[in-house]
């Protein structure tokens, strides 16, 4: 099978090809400093090899599991937040029919719904209103179970699941995924008697989408897993080569780090496959997590073309030239659809007359390319052979070990989060939690 590419041509007219090269001495080392374990966040590098230590037993479980929520719900409830629940909604969302939330539902066949994401009380009283007449199960996702907004989801869900469907068959349909031996979230999994499966002490949130973290979730969905973990581990291994040019993680890392010192502060991901938008969302926790540090950082965003074309494309095209783009294309999409001939031709159309749609969209995102680099946006190009389960596996590890080797070129510690806590902290001094009662009176000074 093919594999995902990396292009970095329409870059080298705004940074120097030997300046890219010299980062094959630099890329090396931060490989290097991976495999030993020897950088800053070493305690989290369990995804590194985590693909290819993947056995047919733990995807059996998995599959086994998600079978038993696929028999007994009509609804599925994933609960968590970040890394618990961006990289199962990117795979889910990427793999679904766009409209299958208004299709007849089939029995096996659940509607998955993702809550423990926000603190809106009209989404969990309208969430708990749909789900009134429902069969529905719950998959738990947090390390600890404490973390307030999946906490808040879970607490009312748990409850609710036990009052309409007993507690014997709450027992039954509600799972979940948490640390081995501690936190709340373990403990009332073991008091329940909940099925539950565990998130690996070295694999941080936004690397863990393929610990059960992602791969339950989208197992029930129905996406195959087992397609999803082949494709990661064919990337692992060809992320593993020590030669730049061969290494599409590896160039990413040097050309994006070569950008930033060139004055490109911005990163925007661009996809022209609407099936691709939470991937979006997901790729950037990952990277913003991750670098987002030390008053270092390229800034990760992302623009839905050709939609987005319509609203921001004025300002990639002639703004502030503090950015550049790396485009996710899906080289043959999974339908065919053809522009068909109008006699009166009102709309001007019939020059697209007997042609794909997709062949439109290819030359909206040619153009684009070409306007943008002409405009001043450099463009790296990743290009999918097809949107399905194997290479979203990929698409998901290349990500991930550019991540860490880019991290490691910056010069941060690519597996922590320390400013994640500071909102935390305020919000529970706020809330008089118990134990925060110093910050409390700081922050009531300051409001003062």
């Amino acid at each position: 099978m093919e594999n995902i590419t990396l292009n970095v041509e329409k870059v080298l007219g705004f940074v120097d090809k030997e300046k890219l090269a010299a980062y094959a001495p630099k890329v090396k080392e931060c490989m290097e400093t991976l495999e030993k374990g020897t950088g800053l966040g070493n305690d989290f590098l369990g995804w590194l090899h985590l693909p290819s230590s993947i056995t047919k037993e733990h995807l059996a479980d998995l599959k086994a599991t998600a079978e038993v929520l696929r028999e007994n719900c009509e609804v599925v409830v994933v609960a968590g937040i970040g890394g618990s629940y961006l990289g199962a909604r990117a795979v889910i969302e990427a793999m679904s029919d766009s409209f299958q939330w208004l299709r007849e539902k089939k029995a096996g066949q659940p509607t998955i719904i993702f809550a423990g994401h926000n603190i809106g009380e009209d989404y969990l009283a309208e969430l708990t209103d749909f789900l009134k007449d429902k069969k529905f199960g719950v998959i738990n996702i947090s390390k600890s179970g404490t973390t307030t907004e999946t906490a808040i989801a879970f607490r009312l869900l748990k409850k609710q699941c036990e009052d309409q469907r007993g507690k014997d068959m709450a027992r039954k349909v509600i799972v979940a995924v948490t640390d081995a031996k501690k936190g709340a979230a373990r403990v009332t999994a073991d008091k329940e008697g909940y099925k539950s499966f565990i998130i690996p002490d070295n694999v941080g949130g936004r690397f863990s989408v393929l610990t059960p973290v992602g791969l339950l979730p989208i197992a029930v969905a129905g996406v195959d897993i087992e397609q999803l973990v082949a494709g990661a581990c064919e990337m692992e291994k060809v992320c593993a080569n020590e030669e730049l040019t061969e290494n599409p993680a590896a160039l990413y890392a040097a050309t994006r780090n070569e950008l930033y010192k060139e004055g490109k502060k911005i990163e925007i991901l661009v996809n022209f496959q609407p099936k691709l938008h939470y991937f979006m969302e997901w790729w950037k926790q990952l990277y913003g997590e991750s670098e987002g540090k030390d008053g270092k950082g390229i800034y990760p965003s992302s623009v839905d073309f050709s939609t987005d074309l319509h609203s921001m494309g004025q300002w990639i095209q002639q703004g502030e030239r503090t950015i550049f783009e790396t485009v996710v294309s899906v080289e043959k999409p999974n339908h065919e659809l053809h522009v068909p001939s109008d006699e009166e031709n009102l709309d001007g159309l019939n020059f697209l007359a007997g042609k794909r749609v997709d062949e439109v969209n290819k030359m909206a995102e040619l153009g684009t390319q070409l306007a943008h680099v002409d405009g001043g946006v450099p463009n790296l190009r990743i290009s999918v052979p097809a949107l399905n389960e194997y290479y979203l596996g990929q698409l998901i590890y290349f990500f991930e070990k550019a991540c860490g080797i880019s991290g490691y070129l910056l010069g941060v510690n690519p597996f922590n989060q320390p400013g994640v806590e500071a909102y935390k902290k305020n919000m529970f001094a706020l809330l008089n939690k118990p134990g925060y009662e110093k910050e409390s009176e700081a922050i009531q000074a300051r409001l003062k």
